[in-house]
């Protein structure tokens, strides 16, 4: 997949685009990507996608802006997985939110992209003041020789799907539910970093991940599992959040207690996929009272796994 970080000011060859955010890449957004593989296929062209860092949303209302589900890298290899051959990726400023909507279309999507065929959400709006709609797209369409086509909103059992719902249920602790709209478990993925190792002195080390993220849409403790350090899903106890006992401070911290392991894996980029979430932080009186809790955390993850089994 190539990435690129501005649209050219005239087009090499024609292409299939997507236009959308694509937090993530919940089943909605899957289902607009395999039309756009789909499309591209057909016409002989490269399926393209223009997403946005940041999201526009922490540019205008940081304070309101709503917790990421993926990561820029994170996304990336969701759209990759998709079968996306290209990826423009905008830096949103104030400047690009000042185009209006037909120096949008006419520098970008016509001049700088060539598209042949453009696939959006049913609620996409662009341009300055968001006045830039389905219609307007449709008729630059016909003047400029393009098609259009709107994704309509993805249910599953009577639910929209969307990255707001996503969010949701991952905040009400409902794991399951989650899996279900993103079509597979919600996970993070990071570097394994070094960390103060209470872990270890508490008899229950841990793989610290780091999160490049400021906020997060889950925190709690989990049955999770674990990839990228062998060929199979690792079973293991997962904590996320600002550790209250430890005096942390109000920056998350993922760690991971891994059943039956004991292997440097300092650097390894891995994954943490939740599967079920077992309680809610909690702030304890001492650290033997968080030694007894974590025991309990561990047995209780590991019963979660044997009645998987």
């Amino acid at each position: 997949m190539q990435l690129f970080r501005t649209i050219p000011a005239q087009a090499t060859h024609s292409r299939v685009l997507a236009i959308g955010n694509f937090d993530g890449v919940h089943l909605g957004h899957r289902a607009l990507l395999e039309r756009l593989a789909a499309d591209a296929r057909r016409l002989g062209l490269p399926a393209a996608v223009m997403t946005f860092e940041p999201h526009p949303r922490e540019l205008f209302s940081p304070d309101q802006a709503p917790a990421r589900l993926t990561s820029l890298h994170e996304k990336l290899a969701l759209l990759e997985s998709c079968g996306i051959e290209e990826v423009f990726l905008l830096h949103f400023s104030r400047k690009l939110a000042g185009l209006t909507a037909e120096e949008f279309i006419e520098r970008g999507l016509v001049q700088g992209l060539g598209v042949r065929h453009l696939i959006i959400g049913d609620d996409f709006r662009f341009g300055k003041g968001r006045a830039g709609d389905f219609a307007m797209l449709q008729a630059a369409g016909q003047q400029h020789g393009f098609g259009v086509e709107a994704m309509h909103t993805i249910e599953i059992n009577g639910e929209r799907v969307s990255s707001s719902a996503v969010r949701d249920v991952l905040g009400a602790g409902d794991l399951e539910h989650a899996a279900r709209l993103l079509g597979r478990p919600y996970s993070i993925s990071g570097r394994v970093i070094h960390g103060n190792k209470v872990g270890r002195k508490l008899g229950f080390p841990t793989a610290n991940i780091q999160l490049k993220r400021k906020r997060v849409a889950l925190t709690g403790v989990f049955a999770a599992t674990v990839s990228g350090l062998d060929k199979r899903f690792l079973p293991g106890a997962a904590s996320l959040g600002v550790r209250p006992t430890l005096g942390q401070g109000l920056r998350p911290v993922l760690e991971v207690h891994l059943f039956d392991f004991d292997r440097e894996i300092y650097g390894s980029h891995v994954s943490v996929h939740f599967l079920h979430k077992l309680r809610d932080e909690a702030k304890y009186d001492s650290l033997e009272a968080l030694t007894a809790q974590i025991a309990r955390d561990v047995q209780a993850t590991q019963n979660y796994f044997a009645g998987k089994n």
